[in-house]
């Protein structure tokens, strides 16, 4: 049995188009059935990351989490801050990208943070932000924001499980280093 899968690749100037992709033999592989630029394929793997990162899917690979906010993030030339909103079973609400910044800091606003955190009524989150740099090496201010929002977010009974920070060589997360 074949699958078809439809991948959305914008093309500049151009309206939506749609590249199909058809399910290989083995689990997780596909077949394109037409010609795509490496920035087809980076957008196909981004929205890939995205799908992997959806309502409802269970966090079990930290390291898998990792390579899926890498794909997302490390090529931005612009610092984002996003969180990733989890159940109580620690299942995704969602992701959102809530502030973008300058090539070296992004301006983060706890109360909006909150507000999000509310509206989607998650009991925890992952705090996560990019190094355009490409150097995930977490910053005083970057350890600085994890205790503010993590105090914050205590308040409202919500558990921050960790502040990743992506760069193209690689993701740090502050919950392995001690920070949490």
């Amino acid at each position: 049995m074949t699958l078809l899968t439809h991948i959305r690749v914008p093309y500049r100037n151009t309206p939506l188009k749609y590249h199909k992709l058809i399910a290989g033999q083995t689990t997780g592989t596909y077949v394109v059935e037409s010609p795509v630029t490496e920035a087809d394929i980076l957008r196909m793997a981004q929205q890939l990351a995205i799908s992997r990162l959806s309502k409802g899917r269970m966090l079990t690979d930290p390291k898998q989490v990792f390579c899926h906010l890498q794909t997302l993030l490390q090529h931005e030339e612009h610092e984002i801050f996003a969180l990733l909103l989890l159940d109580t079973k620690h299942r995704i609400i969602g992701y959102r990208e809530l502030f973008r910044g300058t090539l070296n800091e992004v301006n983060v606003y706890p109360r909006e943070v909150v507000k999000i955190v509310l509206t989607h009524n998650a009991a925890a989150v992952i705090i996560v932000h990019n190094h355009p740099s490409g150097d995930p090496e977490p910053s005083q201010p970057d350890c600085i924001l994890t205790s503010t929002l993590r105090s914050v977010l205590d308040m409202v009974g919500t558990r921050v499980l960790d502040h990743v920070v992506v760069g193209s060589e690689g993701c740090v997360s502050l919950a392995e280093r001690g920070y949490l």
